[in-house]
């Protein structure tokens, strides 16, 4: 007789016909030889049940950057292009469809959130390694979130108390004497109550001017930056997520010693740049299940933000007081095989300005209650339908009513179209959208009083996968547009000595072509391409403008290698920017004259990873081939005289970087 058993050692015994009964004792087996299954995930990806086009960037694909803040994440994006709105302050902006980050709605995990006075330095408010991943929108988003978004979302999530990672630490430095620290740690406070510290500093230890300028080519900066969230789950379907942010920071910028040899009285005179802001943000979301069959819940967020930034830029003061209120309320019920999804709810907004330029102090308060309802609708596995529309009823500008329509078709098993299409709104905050222009001698000049923007956007994508070689190829080609009804317009082409605002009289629009390809070439070799381009035009005066300091034709190639170990990997980056206009400098003196265009540049950047049991340690350079704007700041010589610029940027204004770091993960 044979016996075996999974997990002991098999038996042989010889049995006498004399026995009636038999006790047999198997001993344990040794183990079974190890049994490894590797599977590879996508570190970017379009999100396949999403009826919207809507782009995920992974933890996996943000670490390839040095990813020290939101506006270094996009470094192998081709949908989000950053870019410095001057030579001095180190602000930052998003751009989207061809549109400023304004036209954008930034959402932290479906809350609005840097928007008013904290969009001008936000994207360094948010570290790289808080981030677990980035939900890209593309076109209007959904009425749920509110009528903002023009050219698409951007929604962040960020590292929770249930993540399988309980300590993390991360130190950066780079060449240009930038200091980044970060780190989190989870408590277990009991079964259903756990709780998360994130925390960030960064600090420039010593000022850098590599063009000989007298100008630092980044601000010396300190910020310290801390998140607590807190999750509660009970066993009665009741769930809620609640925190706090609080961040402080100092940047000073400007010049290192003078050069103001034009005018006598100026000789000791140094143009600084200071700007201190502090910032508090509550949230709470919370969630009761009904039904679990019928996913029937209703849901409640809260938001609440106070932002205060005290700023000088040579002679000119601005100081801003921002007190903002977010709440939505959301019932949703579905079909038990989900055929439709209705979601309602109701929202209140108000937002408190106070902003001091100068002698000036401007006072606004906006106050908008809303109510909003969106059906998701699938007759078919193939074919799903989202129309949505809110109505918001506005203190200041009246009525807002904001339809809105998405719909995905599945071709077949590897083909997927999208279309969307509808209407956003936007309140124009005027001196902090356009804060760039403060470090310059221009003068604003309102001719029309800025009230509230408005605007359709509607597209289409079409993704397709091939498989070859048993590898998928992923194409996708979209096209989206945009026309303004109601637009600020911001006009630095009619006189280089005035920023001038005006309403809109004639036309707007934005037109983006893009397509991109992602291939695995080689085993563990990924490859991805994108082509875009991007026509906007702004009626000024009688002529109809291309946007200046933007390029129209972009590219970008990234190639991410691993070795079969899975400890070493690989990234690089390359992007190629088209030229582009330049706004006009004609009424200047020769010397202080600009070209009116500018010529294409390629930006390379490259990372190399080791990873060591709980350790990564990395090194990289960004900017490798070291090209920079020349001259990015006009009439250095004069700062406080009237033809000194510093927002006409278009390219990097500091050379070749080299970084390195080491995180830990456990």
């Amino acid at each position: 007789m044979i016996v075996s058993y999974i997990g002991y050692k098999p038996d042989t015994i010889l049995i006498s016909s004399e026995l009636d009964s038999i006790e047999i004792i198997l001993s344990v087996n040794r183990e079974l030889e190890e049994v490894l299954v590797l599977g590879k995930s996508l570190s970017k990806f379009i999100d396949q049940v999403d009826i919207r086009t809507t782009e995920v960037i992974t933890n996996k694909e943000l670490i390839k950057a040095a990813c020290c803040n939101l506006s270094e994440s996009f470094t192998t994006n081709a949908t989000v292009d950053v870019q410095f709105q001057d030579a001095l302050t180190g602000a930052k902006q998003i751009q989207m469809l061809g549109l400023a980050g304004t036209y954008s709605q930034i959402l932290f995990e479906n809350m609005p959130t840097l928007k008013g006075i904290g969009s001008i330095f936000g994207l360094s408010y948010i570290p790289g390694p808080w981030m677990t991943s980035i939900r890209i929108s593309k076109g209007t988003g959904s009425v749920i979130n509110g009528y903002e978004s023009i050219a698409g979302q951007v929604n962040i999530d960020y590292k929770k108390p249930t993540d399988f990672e309980k300590y993390f630490f991360n130190i950066y430095q780079s060449s240009d004497y930038k200091t980044d620290l970060n780190g989190n740690f989870t408590v277990d406070i009991s079964e259903n109550l756990k709780t998360m510290f994130l925390f960030h500093s960064n600090f420039t230890s010593k000022s850098i001017d590599s063009n000989n300028d007298s100008f630092r080519d980044h601000p010396d900066m300190k910020q310290v930056n801390l998140l607590n969230r807190w999750k509660y789950e009970s066993k009665f379907g009741y769930e809620s997520i609640f925190g706090f942010q609080i961040l402080k920071e100092d940047r000073k910028g400007g010049q290192i010693f003078s050069t103001s040899s034009n005018n006598i009285s100026n000789n000791s005179r140094i143009y600084d740049v200071n700007i201190n802001t502090n910032r508090l943000e509550i949230f709470t979301k919370n969630g009761f299940v009904f039904d679990k069959i019928t996913s029937t819940s209703i849901g409640l967020i809260l938001n609440a933000q106070i932002h205060k930034q005290n700023s000088l830029f040579g002679e000119k003061t601005y100081d801003a007081l921002q007190k903002s209120f977010y709440s939505n309320l959301l019932f949703q019920t579905s079909y038990i095989d989900e055929t439709y999804t209705f979601i309602s709810g109701l929202s209140f907004v108000f937002d408190d300005y106070i902003e001091r330029i100068e002698n000036n102090k401007l006072f606004r308060k906006e106050s908008r209650p809303g109510i909003f309802a969106e059906y998701k609708y699938s007759p078919f596995d193939f074919i799903s339908v989202i129309p949505g529309a809110r109505v918001d009823f506005h203190n200041l500008y009246g009525t807002f009513f904001t339809p809105r329509l998405h719909f995905r078709w599945d071709i077949d098993q590897n083909t997927t179209l999208r279309l969307s299409g509808g209407k956003g709104y936007r309140s124009v905050n005027i001196f902090a959208e356009n804060s760039n222009y403060f470090v310059s001698s221009r003068k604003f000049k309102i001719i029309d009083k800025p009230t509230y923007e408005e605007g359709w956007n509607y597209g289409f994508n079409l993704t397709k996968y091939f498989t070859i070689d048993n590898r998928d190829l992923r194409i996708s080609i979209e096209y989206y547009r945009t026309d303004f009804i109601k637009q600020s317009v911001v006009d630095i082409d009619s006189d280089v000595r005035e920023v001038r605002i005006y309403n809109l009289n004639g036309k707007s629009f934005s037109n983006t072509f893009q397509i991109e390809l992602d291939y695995e070439l080689f085993s563990r070799l990924d490859v991805f391409t994108a082509l875009r381009l991007t026509d906007v035009r702004t009626q000024i005066g009688n002529q109809l403008l291309s946007k200046p300091l933007d390029s129209f034709l972009k590219g970008l190639i990234t190639i991410s290698y691993t070795n079969i170990d899975r400890d070493w990997i690989f990234d690089s980056s390359f992007l190629i920017n088209g030229g582009g206009r330049l706004p006009s400098t004609f009424q200047n003196p020769d010397k202080y004259k600009r070209e009116e265009k500018f010529k294409p540049f390629v930006n390379i950047n490259i990372k190399l990873t080791k990873k060591i049991d709980y350790f990564d340690i990395y090194l990289g350079v960004e900017n490798l081939s070291n090209f920079k704007q020349e001259n990015p700041i006009i009439a250095v010589d004069d700062p406080f005289g009237g033809y000194f610029d510093a927002s006409l940027i278009w390219g990097p204004i500091g050379g070749r970087k080299l970084y390195a770091g080491i995180r830990l993960s456990i």
